[in-house]
């Protein structure tokens, strides 16, 4: 599956400058990690977000939020966000909720 190198650009432009991010391609599109723990990622056109067990449910209520049911199990903890909801401003809420989430976590 290809990703959106768009959306991907949009979300490096994002984190420039932020120290212990970086990216790697998983999951058929691409993932950014915050000190080695995975916080978003971009699969086609959408944008997925690691929330943690407490924040998830409350994102699913959102316009535009799902499940992040990759492999037809879902992946508890995390939430995809339809790309086409990801204007500017909204894109930096939910990557920030993802960053947050992996900087509660220890560093790999």
């Amino acid at each position: 599956m290809a990703f959106d190198e768009t959306l991907a650009a949009r979300i490096r432009d994002e984190v420039a400058g932020s120290d212990g991010i970086t990216d790697r391609k998983m999951f058929g599109g691409i993932t950014f990690m915050l000190n080695g723990n995975m916080a978003a990622g971009v699969i086609g056109d959408d944008l997925i977000v690691r929330l943690g067990a407490e924040a998830a449910p409350a994102a699913l209520a959102e316009p535009g939020v799902r499940v992040f049911d990759f492999t037809g199990k879902p992946m508890p903890n995390w939430v995809v966000v339809d790309g086409s909801r990801l204007a500017d401003d909204h894109l930096g809420q939910w990557l920030r909720k993802g960053l947050d989430y992996a900087a509660s976590l220890p560093p790999k």
